[in-house]
C-alpha cells in the first residue's frame, strides 16, 4: 500500500504508543538512518515513502516493540554535539553525563598541559569530549571491557581526538603515574534496582556497565583505594554518583583524601548527582 512519509510515521508512532512505547523514537531512527535534519523531513512529508522506507520503519518498529534501544538500532548517539558510536558493548551515553563533563571543564584550567584519566570508558564520550574542549590536555581512557575499548578507539579515530588507552579494572593499569584530573562516570547501579530499570537497559545494555556490588558502591570504593596513588597533590577528582548515593560516596572520598574537599553537586533537575574531591 502507498504511504506517504508523514503517514508511515505516523501510524509507527501511534502503535508505539498504543503499546506504552515512546512514539517519537521512531521518528528518530528514521530520520538518523535517512540523514535528514527536521526540515529535510518536513519538506518530504506528503512524498510517498519508497517501498525500501516502508520496509525499514516496520524493521524498526518491531525491534522497538521489543524494547530495543533506537541508539543500538542506527549505531550511533549524540553526546556533547559529537556523534558516537555505540554496540551492545557499549553503555548509551546520557545526557546527564555531558554535565560531568561540563562540572569537570568548569573546575579545570583548559589552557594548562593536563594529565587526565577517564576510567570505565565506554564508548569514549567522556574523554574524547574533554579532549576536544581541552586540546592541551594529555587525555588517557581505561575500560575492563576489550570490546568497549574497541568501540572508544574508533570513535577517537573518527573524531580526530588522540587518546591514550588502556585495558584494565579502574585505576589499575595506570598505578605508576600521576594525573591532574581523574573523572569516572562507573556502574553505580545496585542489583536491587533491577525491577525498576526500564526494560530496554535491563535486557540489551551491558551489565558490567551497569551493575556493581555492595549496593553499587564497590567500583567507588576501589577509586577511593587506588586514587589517593595516582591523583597529583593538587588534582581534581569527577565522578557520577547515583541519585541515593551521596552520603556513602562523600564519606568514603573524604575519609580517602582527608586534605581536600569533596562536594556533591546537583544536576539539572535538583539531584546530587556528581561529586568532586578538590
Amino acid at each position: 500500500m502507498d504511504k506517504t512519509y508523514r503517514q508511515l510515521i505516523q501510524e509507527a508512532t501511534r502503535t508505539l504508543e498504543a503499546h506504552g512505547k515512546e512514539g517519537y523514537a521512531i521518528q528518530a531512527v528514521f530520520l538518523r538512518r535517512k540523514e535528514w535534519d527536521k526540515t529535510q523531513f518536513l519538506l518530504n512529508l506528503d512524498q510517498l515513502a519508497s517501498n525500501e522506507d516502508q520496509a525499514q520503519v516496520a524493521a524498526d518498529l518491531d525491534q522497538l516493540l521489543a524494547d530495543y534501544p533506537p541508539q543500538y538500532l542506527t549505531g550511533v548517539e549524540e553526546f556533547y554535539g559529537r556523534l558516537f558510536q555505540v554496540t551492545e558493548d557499549t553503555l548509551i551515553p546520557r545526557p546527564e553525563t555531558e554535565e560531568l563533563v561540563e562540572l569537570c571543564l568548569a573546575f579545570s584550567d583548559t589552557k594548562k598541559a593536563l594529565n587526565v584519566i577517564d576510567i570505565g570508558t565506554g564508548t569514549g564520550a567522556i574523554a574524547i569530549s574533554l579532549k576536544a574542549q581541552a586540546p592541551k590536555w594529555q587525555v588517557h581512557a581505561s575500560d575492563l571491557s576489550f570490546e568497549a575499548l574497541a568501540v572508544a578507539e574508533e570513535n577517537a579515530k573518527r573524531l580526530h581526538q588522540t587518546i591514550v588507552f588502556h585495558q584494565g579494572d579502574t585505576l589499575e593499569p595506570v598505578l605508576d603515574q600521576q594525573f591532574d584530573i581523574i573523572i569516572s562516570n562507573p556502574p553505580y547501579i545496585a542489583k536491587s534496582e533491577w525491577e525498576v530499570m526500564d526494560a530496554s537497559v535491563r535486557l540489551f545494555e551491558p551489565k558490567m556497565a551497569l551493575f556493581a556490588p555492595n549496593d553499587g558502591l564497590a567500583i567507588y570504593e576501589k577509586l577511593a583505594q587506588s586514587a589517593p596513588h595516582c591523583l597529583a597533590p593538587d588534582g581534581k577528582l569527577f565522578l557520577e554518583i547515583g541519585y541515593l548515593q551521596k552520603e556513602a560516596v562523600l564519606e568514603m572520598f573524604q575519609a580517602a583524601f582527608p586534605n581536600k574537599k569533596v562536594e556533591a553537586k546537583k544536576d539539572l533537575f535538583g539531584n546530587d548527582r556528581m561529586i568532586v574531591v578538590y
